[in-house]
């Protein structure tokens, strides 16, 4: 199974697919009683509960500066009766209403329980710009490792740093421990305008080269680290050359600057407005360095129109300029130009269809250095045609670290397995040996070339792993899970819950303490709550569960109407994990909804083929949103080809998307497909699916290697 590392962000980035409730609460839904949280506690197998809420006991800690005296926090003994939930309900209508003054009460009325910070955090968080780093830090303090005291040091770096007030930023930075992007960029931004200027390097690796879009505050890190003292020209250069591809005027302006060959606004903007009259002229131009520069810019702006205009203009070019005496355009530029359109080029492989030429203007563009974005698009375009050298070649220019991926280690073993060279053949062996240690998809893929079966028994298959009495009671001593399932015992957002339990589970891994793991993973289980069971189970760097990290609920509809659709039921199961972690209430930010996540349309086109009055309530019932969904599947299966893969990827993207990317002529091998699937999500989503399948077949009893299930793409025509 994949072992997914708790990712950077975990306090805001919990599963998306939740329990949503409006942002005001209301009080009388919200109310959660002593009776239903001795019920929910006794459920967890927990002797000390009396009809109470949960608290903790005194232990002297930092007091914070109030007008009372509050009882301090305390993460590891008993409990005792207080209000906790209720009181926590109350706390976050008055933090809805902005009322501060209510949530000073709630601070002196929750003091000492075990959601005692979360008043101080919703009124401090009411406006986090006029707090001071002292005040923040003394929140860390008196709450020391809780997902609350990390969101609010770590939200008030980025407030800081997005008004510029880098000293505030500085002052909280070593407090951050699991930031994410944009909040690694904030503390960047601090170092960086505050001399120490390695620090400040440390983000380098993310921000410099990216033309992907990125948080704001990257961006703005990226453009201050032009002044830093440890960039050098060769770096501005390379940057430079990335700015003038994607036409970002205030970097270019600077980094030319910093060059000495700086580049006006006004050439910038004329080019801009027509870049055909700048190349018309170009060759009454001089050689200057500033002309390559802004011949780069041009084409980077005529490619925005047209990729084909601008590479008919590059070769032009090119051959005009190889009459001349003394050439205006020189190595470097034409390499560039090539990367360029290269780059252009796979942005509309979903428009347009794969073509090989992006292959060849990559080739061209080889010893100009590549960022991550360049070598993987040369990489996937390489892979789509079976340009094995080429696949080489893109993954050398990856960084170190990125190359040792499972993703780029099944491709390079891939490239190595097609050489004449025996040599090679036998390396890519080995390389597949290894990542076959791993029950991902590229782990899954590589079992294959080896011979090897994938076998769920060998993980536990269907039986649920036994958990100590000890271990069952340690997990509600731990404060992280305890507040989490007290949370999702109560009715409030589920976005509650999920973030103290994703913060639960990166405490326990940090600390390697697999045993709690499981044993938290258990009793999500045993509730229902799955998606946390699996995201435990996912997260942790050597358990393997597969009863909770693929767990089979509704397993006789979910067969039934499988069979029925003329589908896998392993396949089903595998959209189902996908799609909602098993979430009946699940609904995306586009509608979708439940276990299947059915579109509204799709499901009304669902229930017009099944001669049925649609109901938007009984779609997303988990009954009928399993036949709804497995009927779906079906349907698409049957008009692609009966092709897994294709299916999979036009549930995601939809049916027309799936055929655009298939082969127009002969047949594809479907990693091939998969690896060049247009929609980064849709290229994932499959991966996983497939992984998902491919498992869920072992634990039915009928499996499938991943390879004999994906098959060959056929061409569209």
């Amino acid at each position: 199974m994949t072992k997914l590392h708790v990712a950077y962000g975990i306090k805001d980035r919990e599963f998306t697919h939740q329990k949503d409730r409006s942002k005001r609460l209301n009080v009388s839904t919200l109310r959660f009683s002593a009776l239903s949280l001795a019920t929910a506690m006794s459920t967890l197998g927990l002797s000390q509960v009396a009809c109470a809420e949960l608290t903790w006991g005194d232990e002297e800690t930092y007091q914070p500066e109030t007008s009372y005296q509050s009882e301090s926090y305390q993460q590891n003994t008993g409990y005792q009766q207080d209000n906790g939930v209720s009181s926590f309900t109350a706390a976050a209508i008055a933090a809805d209403r902005g009322d501060v003054n209510a949530l000073y009460g709630y601070e002196q009325q929750m003091s000492g329980g075990l959601f005692a910070m979360y008043p101080t955090y919703w009124r401090m968080n009411q406006d986090l710009n006029s707090q001071s780093s002292a005040a923040v830090s003394q929140f860390v303090r008196q709450y020391p490792d809780t997902v609350m005291a990390e969101k609010l040091v770590a939200d008030f770096a980025e407030t800081k740093a997005g008004s510029n007030d880098y000293a505030s930023v500085r002052q909280v930075a070593n407090l951050i421990t699991n930031a994410d992007a944009s909040e690694r960029c904030a503390v960047g931004l601090g170092f960086n305008n505050g001399g120490d200027t390695m620090r400040a390097m440390a983000a380098k690796s993310e921000v410099w080269l990216t033309t992907k879009k990125q948080p704001a505050l990257c961006d703005q890190l990226a453009m201050e680290m032009n002044n830093n003292a440890l960039i050098s020209n060769q770096d501005r250069a390379a940057r430079l050359k990335r700015m003038l591809r994607i036409g970002k005027t205030g970097d270019i302006m600077a980094l030319s600057s910093r060059l000495g060959t700086p580049i006006a606004y006004s050439a910038l903007s004329e080019i801009q407005l027509n870049p055909s009259s700048y190349f018309s002229r170009f060759g009454r131009e001089p050689a200057s360095q500033a002309n390559q520069y802004l011949y780069l810019y041009a084409l980077g702006r005529l490619a925005d129109k047209s990729y084909r205009e601008a590479a008919m203009q590059l070769d032009f070019d090119i051959k005009q300029d190889n009459q001349r005496s003394a050439r205006l355009l020189n190595d470097d530029t034409r390499r560039y130009a090539y990367r360029i359109i290269g780059v252009k080029r796979m942005n509309y492989n979903t428009d347009d269809g794969f073509n090989v030429e992006a292959v060849d203007w990559f080739r061209n563009s080889l010893d100009e250095d590549f960022n991550f974005e360049e070598a993987e698009d040369y990489a996937q375009a390489a892979i789509r045609f079976s340009r094995w050298d080429d696949v080489v070649e893109a993954i050398s220019k990856m960084d170190a670290e990125t190359q040792k991926q499972s993703q780029w280690q099944y491709w390079l073993a891939r490239a190595y397995e097609q050489s004449s060279n025996s040599s090679k053949r036998n390396t890519a062996k080995k390389m597949y040996q290894n990542i076959a240690k791993g029950n991902d998809y590229y782990g899954l893929m590589a079992k294959d070339k080896i011979g090897q079966r994938f076998d769920a028994s060998r993980l536990g298959g269907n039986n649920l792993p036994n958990v100590s009495p000890a271990d069952r009671a340690r997990v509600m001593q731990d404060a992280h899970f305890a507040r989490a399932f007290a949370l999702y015992n109560a009715d409030v957002s589920r976005a509650y819950a999920n973030r103290e339990w994703n913060w639960a589970v990166k405490q326990a891994r940090d600390k390697r303490d697999d045993n709690l793991l499981i044993a938290a993973a258990r009793q999500a289980y045993d509730m229902g709550w799955l998606d946390r069971a699996i995201y435990a189970i996912d997260n942790t760097n050597s358990v393997d569960s597969l009863a909770l990290s693929h767990p089979m609920p509704h397993q006789d509809a979910v067969v039934r109407y499988s069979q029925s659709a003329g589908i896998d039921p392993a396949w089903a199961y595998g959209i189902m994990r996908q799609e909602s972690r098993f979430v009946t209430s699940a609904r995306s930010n586009v509608g979708a909804s439940g276990l299947m996540q059915v579109m509204p349309d799709t499901a009304k086109y669902i229930a017009r083929n099944l001669g049925e009055t649609y109901s938007a309530s009984r779609a997303n019932s988990g009954d009928t949103n399993i036949r709804y969904g497995t009927w779906y599947m079906g349907d698409i299966f049957g008009k692609l080809s009966r092709q897994p893969v294709l299916a999979t990827a036009g549930y995601n993207a939809g049916p027309n998307n799936a055929k655009r990317w298939q082969p127009e002529y002969g047949s594809l091998a479907a990693d091939q497909y998969v690896e060049t699937i247009a929609f980064p999500e849709t290229r994932n989503y499959v991966k996983h699916v497939m992984e998902n399948a491919t498992i869920y077949s072992s634990l039915l009893g009928n499996g499938q290697p991943i390879s004999q299930r994906m098959g060959t793409v056929p061409a569209s025509y």
